[in-house]
């Protein structure tokens, strides 16, 4: 009783500071810690939409590994970023287009539990010109640059998640897939392959408790679309329901929702982010 009758006024502010904090932590992790543990691997991970995507995961708690191709600076100031926050990120150089670059990211992410829980799917380019002036090899560049990771990555995640039998992919789509974008046939081709890949994959993948869907994503703010004509990017803004660009954390939050158990009746479908554009 005298301790309570006696106690200084900031003895009692110091006690209620820790009080909330230790009540902050114990909500932050009960709440916003969702992939505690989890190992995720994401594809492009480390720019754009797919750096958002790894620093979302790790935020949650998540051990993420996130493959890259050739921006050692991008890689680096992503895993600074990380510092401090609820998992951690581990970059990989590696090209996922190849069977062999995506078997070291799957077998990089697996290592210590001999499993993955999620599996992202972001890897990707553009080269746009109209298909009358368009050069083989960028049409080429294109299709295998953004195909090809869904083969390979998939294939070796998935016996990564087969044994536990349980699972989630995500994959990045484009509008452009569905509404079609002048100049950008071979980017629409490709991206429209993702969706169907996505629906054909869940059928195979969900007897197994593996759910596979796609985020099919609008104008995101990101490298890619400042390489757009700025005309382009303000004709399809204006045409939209929210008359405004995305940014990759909106997508981010997109992929983590259904690869989180708040989606587990959900696969085989494509979520549009797109601020309206359809």
């Amino acid at each position: 009783m005298g301790l309570f009758f006696f106690c200084a006024p900031d003895c009692w502010l110091w006690t209620f500071q820790c009080l909330a904090s230790i009540l902050t932590h114990i909500f932050f992790i009960g709440v916003y810690m969702e992939f505690k543990d989890s190992i995720v691997a994401v594809t492009g991970g480390t720019r754009g939409i797919g750096r958002a995507v790894s620093l979302a995961f790790a935020r949650s708690g998540a051990h993420v590994f996130a493959a890259y191709l050739n921006n050692d600076e991008a890689a680096q100031g992503l895993v600074a970023d990380s510092e401090g926050l609820g998992g951690t990120i581990s970059v990989i150089k590696a090209d996922v287009s190849t069977s062999s670059g995506a078997l070291e990211l799957i077998n990089s992410a697996a290592a210590r539990s001999g499993h993955i829980d999620v599996l992202v799917n972001n890897a990707g380019i553009v080269r746009d010109c109209y298909l009358a002036m368009m050069s083989e090899e960028d049409w080429e560049a294109v299709i295998s640059s953004n195909i090809n990771p869904l083969f390979h990555c998939c294939k070796w995640g998935l016996r990564k998640m087969m044994g536990r039998r349980q699972g989630s992919i995500v994959n990045i789509s484009s509008i452009s897939a569905v509404l079609g974008t002048m100049g950008q046939t071979n980017y629409a081709a490709s991206k429209g392959a993702a969706i169907s890949f996505t629906k054909s994959l869940a059928r195979e993948a969900g007897p197994m408790g593996i759910r596979v869907n796609a985020v099919v994503a609008g104008m995101i703010a990101t490298d890619m679309t400042a390489a757009l004509k700025p005309d382009l990017v303000e004709m399809v803004v204006k045409g939209s329901a929210l008359g405004r660009i995305g940014s990759p954390s909106e997508v981010a939050d997109a992929v983590l929702f259904l690869a989180s158990g708040r989606s587990s009746y959900i696969t085989g479908q494509s979520l549009i982010v797109d601020g309206g554009i359809v």
